[in-house]
């Protein structure tokens, strides 16, 4: 049983690794762009999106290259997409950047990099999180509400 077990590890691990990988073949399907009305959009020489309302549109901001940061925001127990979150994107210094009202429920913004306060509120609720922006990998941040 030991020598079963020893030989499948090898394979769970493969596949666990591979799991990214496959996710993002998912996201690579065709988008009908009749359905997609995102463009991107620039506020104090940041370019960003915000939509991702229907599958089409979210796939098509989630196939946009260039963005180095992700942000998906939720509500409920069915983790369903929130449309109408005020997002406010801060300098590590406390100097604004990005202010958004009635974004998502995908915001994808291209940052200089740095340290960045990343403030989302829903309903009056605030969630905050701080992030490291680099010129690599983006960097993906999930904001859900109760």
């Amino acid at each position: 049983m030991n020598n079963i077990r020893s030989f499948m590890l090898p394979f769970a691990v493969v596949g666990w690794l591979l799991l990214p990988v496959m996710s993002q073949a998912a996201n690579l399907e065709p988008v009908d762009s009749a359905g997609v009305q995102v463009q991107q959009q620039q506020q104090n020489g940041i370019n960003y999106l915000s939509g991702g309302i229907g599958l089409d549109e979210s796939k098509a901001i989630q196939q946009t290259p260039g963005y180095n940061l992700h942000m998906t925001y939720s509500v409920g127990m069915q983790n369903e997409y929130a449309a109408n979150v005020d997002v406010t994107i801060e300098k590590a210094s406390g100097q604004p950047v990005l202010t958004l009202n009635q974004a998502g429920p995908l915001v994808y913004v291209q940052l200089p990099p740095g340290k960045y306060i990343v403030r989302a509120t829903l309903n009056g609720q605030e969630r905050r999180d701080v992030t490291d922006v680099g010129s690599g990998t983006a960097r993906n941040l999930v904001f859900h509400w109760s």
